[in-house]
């Protein structure tokens, strides 16, 4: 493997940081996850535009997206993977050990892998652990994942792909790595911002293409809903055909079978929509 470090291509072996960067230390750093097909990356302006966002609520300096745009291109011709992950790492650098930030600037980090395309069909689970809408970090994407890491590993011991959460006042959020859609009375709708939940790519690509509203939902709605799926970038749509140990489906519902045909036609008309 071929990672983008600090401005050129290493062998994974010499791409290294320091022990001090305050991505490791503190997890003061932000990153995008992107769909990688045929050596190109999906949507990437979207995700340059919310690593931007993410870098200025940390307070890091906005990132060169012209250096990151070469970053990424770099790695996809050194890794032309049919189907992938395109990682893009952007954190505070080295600093102090404690939460003050350093001077030396910032560490960019590129890399990409080949990753299965996922199944139609997935299981989830709801999970005690909340998100806080009011918290600094609320809608970034930042690379304090630890909350994720423990909520996605007790979905894995549940023999589910996702951990679903609530926020703090009991409302329906997101999932570790994914966005939420639930279709009530035949109508699709996905939480909104204001509950904490990360602006996902996929989300918002759903929402303008599929007609998707947002609304204000109790955790609750997931039982009460005729059909849910989730979105990310290499989940793109995927019906949730068991919740929480109990069959909730068969397959794909019509609602959700349409918005996988929907996302599949324009996606494939335009790499960078």
């Amino acid at each position: 493997m071929r990672i983008w470090l600090d401005g050129a291509l290493r062998d994974v072996d010499d791409a290294t940081v320091s022990v001090l960067d305050h991505g490791l230390t503190v997890g003061d750093g932000v990153f995008e996850t992107l769909k990688a097909e045929r050596g190109r990356a999906f949507a990437l302006t979207r995700h340059l535009e919310r690593l931007t966002r993410s870098a200025r609520g940390l307070g890091l300096p906005d990132p060169d997206l012209d250096a990151v745009r070469r970053a990424c291109a770099a790695v996809l011709e050194a890794e032309p993977v049919e189907h992938g992950r395109l990682r893009i790492t952007y954190t505070g650098g080295v600093a102090p050990l404690g939460s003050d930030r350093g001077d030396a600037g910032t560490t960019l980090i590129a890399a990409v892998a080949a990753s299965p395309r996922r199944p139609d069909t997935t299981a989830v689970i709801t999970v005690p652990f909340v998100r806080n809408e009011r918290s600094a970090v609320a809608g970034l994407k930042t690379t304090s994942y630890a909350e994720n890491v423990v909520a996605l590993a007790a979905a894995h011991r549940a023999g589910a792909s996702e951990a679903l959460l609530a926020n703090t006042v009991g409302r329906l959020c997101e999932g570790t790595g994914s966005n939420v859609f639930v279709v009530l009375d035949g109508e699709l709708h996905t939480p909104p911002l204001e509950s904490g939940c990360l602006p996902g790519i996929t989300r918002a690509l759903v929402v303008d293409w599929a007609g998707a509203k947002e609304t204000d939902l109790p955790l609750e709605a997931l039982e009460q809903a005729e059909e849910v799926f989730l979105t990310s970038s290499l989940r793109d749509a995927q019906a949730v055909v068991r919740l929480d140990g109990r069959d909730i489906a068969t397959g794909p519902g019509p609602v959700t079978a349409e918005v996988m045909r929907i996302f599949g036609m324009k996606a494939g008309a335009d790499i960078d929509p």
